[in-house]
């Protein structure tokens, strides 16, 4: 039988333990991940990459950028498959998150990824979008635990620009 000091004991250990877990902080796991947010480069035409309005950022859509600056390119269902699908869209949510964090400074400052759209680069006969969409999903709740989870489409497109394999778009509340 535990003693009153225990039980206090056991329930402070779950609540730290309840807390530690709810507060993930996102910049650090980033780090862990070996993962550097790069600061974006102005767009090309005449838009912007993030509108803050309210808590709410509106982030528009990005492609799959690797490190070196080439972007993952080609249809999934003929050029590509799934898991490069996958590694594309998880390439997106780095560049997503490098726009989010160059509008709102740090993000722990994300109270939830509310809403993603992914339009995947797809032949007419692919149907597995939100199989390849999965890679930026689990991504995101990688990085942010619960906060991470979000509503979500994925849907097949005809073609993206320059061949990308993947665009997405995403907004997320902020705290005050």
């Amino acid at each position: 039988m535990l003693k009153p000091l225990q039980i206090l004991l056991v329930i402070g250990f779950l609540s730290i333990s309840i807390v530690g877990h709810a507060q993930q902080d996102p910049e650090e796991k980033l780090k862990s991940m070996g993962i550097t947010l790069k600061t974006p480069a102005p767009p090309t035409a005449n838009f912007v990459r993030a509108v803050r309005t309210g808590n709410l950022v509106f982030l528009s859509g990005h492609g799959p950028a690797r490190e070196d600056g080439t972007s993952v390119q080609g249809k999934l269902g003929t050029e590509l498959t799934v898991t490069e699908g996958q590694e594309a869209a998880r390439l997106t949510g780095i560049a997503l998150l490098s726009s989010l964090k160059a509008e709102i400074g740090n993000l722990n400052k994300v109270k939830r990824i509310v809403k993603v759209l992914g339009m995947v680069n797809a032949s007419p006969d692919f149907t597995q979008q939100p199989r390849v969409m999965n890679g930026f999903s689990d991504f995101m709740v990688e990085v942010f635990g619960e906060k991470g989870k979000h509503a979500r489409s994925a849907v097949g497109m005809g073609s993206l620009p320059n061949n990308i394999a993947i665009e997405i778009e995403m907004i997320v509340e902020i705290e005050d």
